[in-house]
This record gives C-alpha cells, sequence and structure tokens, in this order.
C-alpha cells in the first residue's frame, strides 16, 4: 500500500514539474533558431534527410527535448510546427512515467507527416497523444541509407537524433503534444 501511494506521489510531482515548466516558454526567435539549427544536424546526419522533409506534408521540430528518470520519469521540450518550411505553431512534447527507468539524457526529434489528414488531425486539435490520437512510427535508419525513399506506409515518422547522455525507453506512447504561445 506504501508503494502504490509513493508512487502516486512520484508520478504527480513529476507530471507537475513538467507541465509548470510549460507555462514558461520560449520566445518564437529562440525556438525557431534551436529548430534551425536541429533541422541542419538532422539533414547532416540522415541521408536523405533534405528531400524527405521537403515531400512530407509537415514536420515537427523538437530540438532540445530533456528526459530524466529514477523509477519515476518524464520528458519536456519545445518546437515549432513547419509547413512548406514555414512556422504555422509552437508546440511542447511532454510525457511522464512510473517503472524500471534511471539516467538523463537531452535529444532532438522531428515528427513528419506523411499524410495531409494526420496532418490535419494535429494541427485542429487542443491537444494530442501519441498512441491515442496518433500512431507514430519511430524511423530507424542505418549509415549510408537514404531516407527520401521511405514509402510513406504510415501516416507519421519519428526520428529521433543527437542523443547526448544515456536512457533506455524509446516509447512514445503517452507523449502529449500541447500547442504553446512563446514570449
Amino acid at each position: 500500500m506504501m508503494r502504490k501511494r509513493l508512487k502516486s506521489f512520484a508520478a504527480i510531482a513529476a507530471l507537475t514539474l513538467l507541465f509548470s515548466a510549460s507555462l514558461h516558454a520560449e520566445a518564437a526567435k529562440v525556438i525557431d533558431a534551436k529548430a534551425d539549427v536541429a533541422i541542419e544536424k538532422f539533414k547532416k546526419l540522415v541521408k536523405g534527410g533534405d528531400v524527405f522533409l521537403r515531400k512530407v506534408k509537415g514536420y515537427l521540430v523538437f530540438p532540445a527535448v530533456y528526459k530524466g528518470g529514477f523509477i519515476v520519469g518524464g520528458q519536456y521540450g519545445e518546437g515549432v510546427l513547419r509547413v512548406n518550411g514555414k512556422t504555422v505553431g509552437y508546440y511542447s512534447i511532454a510525457s511522464a512515467s512510473v517503472g524500471l527507468q534511471i539516467g538523463a539524457q537531452k535529444t532532438s526529434y522531428i515528427f513528419a507527416f506523411a499524410d495531409q489528414f494526420a496532418l490535419d488531425q494535429f494541427m485542429h486539435s487542443n491537444g494530442w497523444e501519441a498512441g491515442v490520437d496518433g500512431s507514430i512510427a519511430v524511423a530507424k535508419w542505418g549509415q549510408g541509407v537514404d531516407i527520401s525513399s521511405i514509402s510513406y506506409e504510415k501516416p507519421i515518422y519519428a526520428f529521433v537524433f543527437n542523443n547526448k547522455g544515456l536512457m533506455a525507453n524509446i516509447s512514445l506512447a503517452g507523449t502529449k503534444f500541447t500547442r504553446i504561445i512563446p514570449q
């Protein structure tokens, strides 16, 4: 019984920290500049990344997502939604979890919408949850593989890159995306 209360308390504490961070969004210019740098890194790291981003209907860029955990974990980051290479909105990404986990990590994400319907659903939602509101395929690519040849069988692809730190757990289920208003 005590263990269950401890887990509940820890989950509430993690969620409070994550969601209080979203009240203090960075300035739009700062988020855009960081996103530009992340996109350039993506294009350098991933063969065909430039062509791929031009082919998709839109993409979310989260240049710095911070993850941490010790039994209770969480992640938070801020980014932009780009359509035709132009910023059309700002979003936060957040999740919390309880379970066997330990570590800290900073990483970058790009979520590419290959399907117009999926992009429209995302843009017109007040809050969107991976695995509930949309299925996301986490892309795995090897060195030398050109991703511009992806056949677009899935509506949304996630790319995780620029990892710094060590944290085991790449699940995006339950990750929440929320529109933010930067300073």
